[in-house]
């Protein structure tokens, strides 16, 4: 597994930004993927994740309705819409594969972890 996280970048409150995470390597691995996050200070958090095959998906509570986790399996990428992005959205953004098919909250159940991409949200 090598993951290639990027898309990030600058936007003004209430714009839209997607990110890309690429496996370069993944073979016959069925692990879900997920996104996390984590903002100058804070712990990281948790954002979405989604199974490889099925496409079930799980956001967390506070990007619910505004975030959109997809998948394409021809080219090894998940993607993360944002929209209708707000300050509290800044942070380095990190995908991961998980150690199980069904999509995760939790960080520990994630193996592999990219390099992380920056998202910066101006008020």
């Amino acid at each position: 597994v090598q993951l290639q996280a990027s898309g990030g970048g600058s936007v003004q409150a209430g714009g839209s930004l997607r990110l890309s995470c690429t496996d370069s390597r993944r073979t016959s691995s069925n692990n879900a993927v997920g996104w996390f996050r984590q903002a100058p200070g804070k712990e990281r958090e948790f954002v979405a994740a989604i199974s490889w095959n099925a496409g079930n998906t799980i956001y967390a509570d506070s990007v619910k309705g505004r975030f959109t986790i997809s998948r394409d399996r021809v080219k090894n990428t998940v993607y993360l819409q944002m929209d209708s992005l707000k300050f509290e959205d800044t942070a380095v953004y990190y995908c991961a594969v998980g150690l199980r098919p069904v999509p995760e909250s939790s960080s520990g159940r994630y193996r592999y972890w990219g390099q992380g991409t920056e998202v910066t949200v101006s008020s």
